[in-house]
């Protein structure tokens, strides 16, 4: 190798570490703001992809995993009441529709802040040590509210904002400063991915109207007459927002440069199956289902008669199936195996399963598209039905309604879904655009988050959107100018007939005078 050649390979190993240098070692304030082991289960991915490069945790969490090297646990379990096993009915109730669950999300994002403002430790971090022993916030955004904005407001240290949800309709203006276009892009409650027809079109921008305008006035008024110390806060948009979507679950739509696509971090490389679990997989000649509806809630309290269906036609099915049913069944079909916990993600990679019967939450339908496996959806509430449709336009979902449901209609979808070869095929081609990316989302999370400690926020990242007024987003006082120019265009164009007018008129008046005389 000639010197020239050893002499660029050091200068080039020496800018490459003077690149990267300046992230190494950060160290991060992370702050868990939701009770969900769904939200969890995405941000604590996102945590660990920062310690497992070398970053250093600090979290406020009310999950506890264990301290580990380069990560530090502050328990709030205590002060968050953890939301597992909840009733279908009772969500149901509640997220009938997408205009009935605002207030409630208002109020649970409003709680959730407030208990965080009441957090001494959390204060003292905030106010005297934020600056000094950190060098990035992260947190989860609540998904109505912008209550949580003001953290990090009163430093120079990056927001960084990590979403659990593929969308946040609700809080876009303050976070990207740009919103969606109801046009192309349904709100986060919507039953279909797109909006495909006039109808729906038209539904998703009153909805789209609707919530901004209600979700605003809620807030002004709880901030008016039940203001928090937070309301009067010095907001500060995020630097970075890890998103947790992929264009397989979700369609693109126009984000700023400082959001990042991470859905299906929290994948994490297969166990082994329990040996009970395992043999029941094996032992099935024609394949098995995987059914369950989630950590949130609990399938023993789902109606009486939609349970008999289920049970019904699972009986019929050739295939066995694995059943998370939180108590011992009545009348258990002997192809079913219940159980308490499933380790999901490692089941559905086994070869033998069929089908993935789902309730449409975005972790669990990330590891049935990593998986390659076709999926059945009954969504509950929330984002679970544009899930669920955005699969279902990737040619490797059906999605069935839970109070529709029948003995035959649910055993007619679940045989199709399991015999029909395109479905497991389409399955496969998502699998493979899913898996096929630039970089792993555990790099991208610890790329950008160096990046923005780097760039010292990475400003330049940001949508101009952030410096306008609603009023000049929207472009109101253009349009209240344009209309102004038009109204005295017409005004004058008004002025100049009627001169016309009176000046023909007198000319006429002259005429006939002159002929008349």
């Amino acid at each position: 190798m000639s010197n020239k050649s050893i002499v660029s390979i050091i200068i080039f190993s020496l800018f490459s570490c003077s690149c990267i240098q300046p992230g190494n070692g950060a160290r991060i304030l992370a702050i868990e703001s939701f009770a969900g082991r769904s939200h969890w289960n995405f941000v604590s991915a996102v945590l660990r992809a920062m310690t497992d490069n070398g970053h250093n945790v600090t979290v406020f969490t009310p999950f506890l995993d264990g301290n580990r090297e380069n990560y530090t646990e502050i328990d709030m379990s205590s002060m968050f009441p953890i939301k597992v096993g909840m009733s279908i009915v009772d969500m149901r109730a509640i997220f009938s529709n997408q205009f009935k669950p605002l207030s409630f999300m208002l109020e649970l994002a409003r709680l959730s802040c407030d208990i965080l403002q009441k957090n001494e430790q959390l204060n003292d971090i905030l106010k005297n040590k934020l600056q000094t022993d950190f060098d990035a916030i992260l947190f989860e955004p609540t998904i109505v509210s912008g209550c949580l904005t003001h953290l990090g407001a009163n430093s120079s240290l990056p927001v960084i904002h990590a979403s659990a949800i593929p969308i946040n309709t609700y809080t876009e203006r303050i976070t990207y400063g740009d919103v969606s276009n109801p046009a192309t892009v349904t709100i986060m409650t919507f039953q279909t991915a797109v909006p495909k027809t006039f109808i729906q079109r038209l539904i998703n921008t009153i909805a789209w109207l609707y919530t901004s305008i209600i979700i605003g006035f809620q807030e002004f008024l709880l901030q008016l007459f039940e203001s928090k110390p937070f309301d009067l806060a010095t907001t500060k948009p995020p630097s970075l927002v890890f998103m947790n979507t992929h264009f397989i679950s979700d369609k693109p739509r126009p984000t700023p440069l400082n959001v990042v696509n991470v859905g299906g971090i929290h994948l994490k490389p297969p166990k082994k199956i329990p040996k009970d679990i395992l043999e029941f997989i094996e032992d099935a000649p024609h394949g098995v289902v995987v059914f369950t509806f989630g950590s949130t809630t609990s399938m023993t309290t789902l109606p009486k008669n939609i349970l008999t269906a289920f049970k019904e036609a699972l009986a019929e099915l050739p295939q066995k199936v694995l059943l998370k049913y939180e108590e011992e069944m009545k009348d258990k079909p002997k192809n079913v195996m219940t159980i308490k916990w499933l380790p999901q993600r490692d089941i559905l990679l086994h070869r033998n399963i069929k089908l993935f019967v789902s309730h449409g939450g975005i972790s669990g339908l990330y590891e049935a598209v990593d998986a390659g496996v076709p999926v059945l959806g009954f969504p509950l509430f929330g984002d679970q039905y544009r899930n669920i449709d955005n699969l279902v336009e990737a040619g490797m979902a059906k999605s069935m309604e839970l109070y529709s449901v029948t003995k035959d209609n649910f055993l007619n979808n679940v045989l199709d879904l399991v015999n029909n070869e395109k479905y497991s095929h389409n399955a496969k081609i998502a699998s493979e655009i899913f898996k096929d990316r630039p970089m792993s989302p555990e790099k991208s999370v610890a790329y950008w988050t160096e990046y923005v400690i780097r760039h010292k926020g990475a400003p330049h990242l940001k949508s101009q959107a952030l410096n306008l007024t609603w009023y000049q987003y929207f472009l109101l006082d253009i349009i209240v100018v344009i209309l102004i120019f038009i109204f005295i265009i017409i005004l004058i164009v008004l002025k100049f007939f009627k001169f016309v007018r009176t000046f023909y008129t007198k000319i006429c008046s002259s005429f006939s005078k002159v002929k008349s005389d």
